[in-house]
């Protein structure tokens, strides 16, 4: 299986859907409050529409496979997420463009998502290496990352110019598939309290 295929990926927690125009207005209600920092890119509500539809362009040109995501205890789109920087030749693929509304930060979101994201990848898509990138001042992100279990590959300095002109040093990680098992292991035993 390809990682741009379109699929849908469920747990008893979370459905991650294929990313549609009919999730904007569940998408734009989940984004409201979102305290933005300056390092991190989360769409406001009046940028949903424009988001989804740019990831759909990426999605048809096959550099992403974005999902919308369902909080199954709530029924409720929460957020969304992605498989981004597709190299299927190579069987790379990056994990990211995620943001889950406040409601359900620190929940069991979170987790669920990324158990069925690494799960397809690896299991299903024969990965060889799923990535994680983030800036590095988002702290709060490499923690999470690293809670994961993933290893730090390193840090590109000066990899991206923002909107504002700064300039973004992007934080590695991956976990390779020897590595997936005890991930799996780690991300259903956090689950287990929910």
């Amino acid at each position: 299986m390809k990682f741009a295929e379109s699929v849908t990926l469920e747990n008893p927690f979370v459905r991650l859907e294929p990313l549609s125009e009919a999730h904007s207005g569940d998408l734009a209600e989940a984004a409201v409050g979102l305290d933005t920092a300056w390092y991190t890119s989360v769409p406001s509500p009046a940028d949903i529409p424009a988001e989804i539809t740019k990831r759909l362009r990426w999605h048809d040109e096959g550099h992403m496979n974005p999902f919308a995501v369902r909080r199954l205890a709530t029924g409720r789109i929460v957020g969304m997420t992605s498989y981004c920087n597709i190299d299927q030749p190579n069987r790379h693929v990056e994990i990211g463009h995620t943001w889950l509304g406040i409601e359900t930060q620190r929940t069991e979101v979170n987790s669920a998502a990324k158990l069925l994201l690494l799960g397809h990848a690896f299991e299903q898509c024969d990965a060889i290496a799923v990535e994680f990138c983030t800036h590095w001042h988002n702290r709060q992100s490499r923690a999470a990352i690293e809670r994961l279990g993933a290893k730090l590959d390193g840090v590109r300095r000066n990899a991206r110019i923002l909107p504002d002109g700064t300039l973004r040093d992007t934080v590695m990680y991956s976990i390779l598939p020897h590595e997936w098992p005890a991930v799996q292991r780690g991300l259903l035993a956090r689950l287990e309290r929910y």
